[in-house]
């Protein structure tokens, strides 16, 4: 995948369609896509937590998970994760050992990022791989509102029932 603006917001888009996936089942919208050095689509996930009553189904678990199966290995060199929301320290830790090259987010986190907002997992000098990291302020302006807006929108859905 290109590093340039259009194949960082065309992941990014791709995310969002993932996102979009939870409106039924109550999850918080979070998508994630895995794209292999290509630009192809190798794993895609969205949150799954309520849907399966399974703590670990975010978004960016899901989409390294249905990559690594993909390829036949865990290590995902070369592939970028975009994902619409900071990930957490879970995604962040998966993130870094999946060996993804770049991560690429729509919005910040500040009660639970793990890519700068409250922890910085993937640029901790003292792991052995470290991503590439392409925040919101990076990726085309309304994608990033985008992201943004889905969870504002979601969570204030949440709270007028």
């Amino acid at each position: 995948m290109s590093t340039g603006r259009t194949g960082v917001d065309a992941a990014l888009r791709l995310a969002l369609e993932e996102a979009r996936r939870t409106a039924s089942s109550g999850d918080v919208p979070v998508g994630a896509v895995v794209l292999d050095p290509d630009g192809a689509v190798i794993g895609a996930g969205h949150n799954e937590r309520e849907a399966t009553g399974d703590p670990t189904a975010h978004a960016e678990v899901l989409a390294l998970r249905a990559a690594a199966r993909r390829v036949g290995r865990w290590r995902l060199s070369g592939c970028t994760l975009a994902v619409t929301l900071e990930p957490c320290t879970m995604c962040a830790g998966a993130t870094v050992l999946a060996r993804v090259e770049r991560l690429v987010y729509g919005a910040r986190d500040a009660k639970a990022g793990a890519v700068g907002s409250l922890w910085d997992v993937v640029r901790d000098r003292r792991l052995n791989h470290r991503p590439e990291v392409i925040p919101p302020d990076l990726v085309d302006p309304r994608l990033a509102d985008e992201c943004g807006r889905l969870l504002v929108e979601f969570f204030a859905h949440r709270r007028v029932r």
